[in-house]
């Protein structure tokens, strides 16, 4: 007599692609602040800092620089937002765009940097707005009932 014993198997629900685009939105803003956090242990950075300087560029950190960098991570930080609540056709223009722009900007910040921590969050932050673009980009239909009158149940 054989008995067989039967794996037990879970239940995978399947994630809205809003959630999943809010979600990847809060992962790159976490790797992103503790990529600038860290860069605080830097004695370049502290140095160019008490100087009123970025360290990388030499730009003088005025009330002019607080507010575009201020803008440029209210962008994305508002995406989380925006991803849940903005109707599908919106949704999925702007998460694209927006997160091409900032794999842009990300890549260009990295360019003459040479620490490893750096670029290594600015590779895993492009992951992530890479899969923002492709969950964006491969967003589900649903197909179109012609001549329909009366809403769907």
């Amino acid at each position: 007599m054989s008995t067989t014993t039967k794996a037990e198997q879970y239940q995978d629900t399947r994630i809205d692609v809003k959630l999943v685009l809010s979600s990847l939105w809060i992962a790159m803003l976490i790797v992103f602040a503790y990529v600038d956090i860290f860069a605080l242990l830097r004695a370049d950075v502290l140095r160019a800092a008490l100087d009123g300087k970025m360290a990388a560029t030499g730009i003088t950190v005025d009330q002019a620089f607080q507010v575009f960098t201020t803008v440029y991570i209210l962008i994305p930080t508002l995406m989380v937002f925006l991803s849940l609540v903005l109707r599908p056709r919106v949704n999925k223009f702007i998460n694209i765009v927006v997160a091409l722009v900032y794999a842009v900007s990300i890549i260009a910040s990295c360019i003459g940097e040479g620490w490893i921590y750096y670029l290594l969050g600015s590779a895993v932050e492009v992951v992530l707005l890479a899969a923002i673009v492709r969950t964006a980009w491969v967003w589900p239909t649903v197909p179109a009932i012609v001549g329909r009158r009366e809403p769907l149940a």
